[in-house]
């Protein structure tokens, strides 16, 4: 089973360690596990990226190989389009380099490396 969220580890770890039964020997047979992990996967979902369409890709490599040490707002606001769509978010452009660089530029990069690698 591929996990979605985090109530997928947890229950997991749980199941490896013994906890789940103990708590269904404590609790009975509804321990709330299943509606724990449930709410616990709405709550913190992993990520799962949507595949680049073959104009992102194209904007990204020449973003990428450019490698600019300065990025407009256009360029920004096309970035941002780029990464919300991929990862269904809704960033916004900020005038925080720092927080570009850490929330969109290296997610898309390493998005980007994985076409590089195929």
């Amino acid at each position: 089973m591929k996990q979605t969220g985090l109530g997928d580890t947890v229950e997991k770890v749980f199941q490896a360690t013994g906890i789940d039964k103990a708590a269904k020997w404590l609790l009975g047979e509804d321990c709330g596990c299943s509606d724990r992990r449930e709410v616990l996967n709405s709550m913190f979902p992993y990520q799962k990226p949507n595949c680049l369409t073959k104009e992102e890709h194209e904007y990204l490599t020449e973003y990428f190989n450019a490698k600019l040490n300065k990025v407009d707002s256009n360029m920004q606001k096309k970035l941002v389009k780029i990464y919300n769509r991929v990862f269904n978010d809704t960033q916004k452009t900020t005038g925080c380099s720092t927080c570009f660089i850490n929330n969109i530029h290296k997610k898309l990069e390493r998005v980007f490396k994985e076409y590089k690698d195929e």
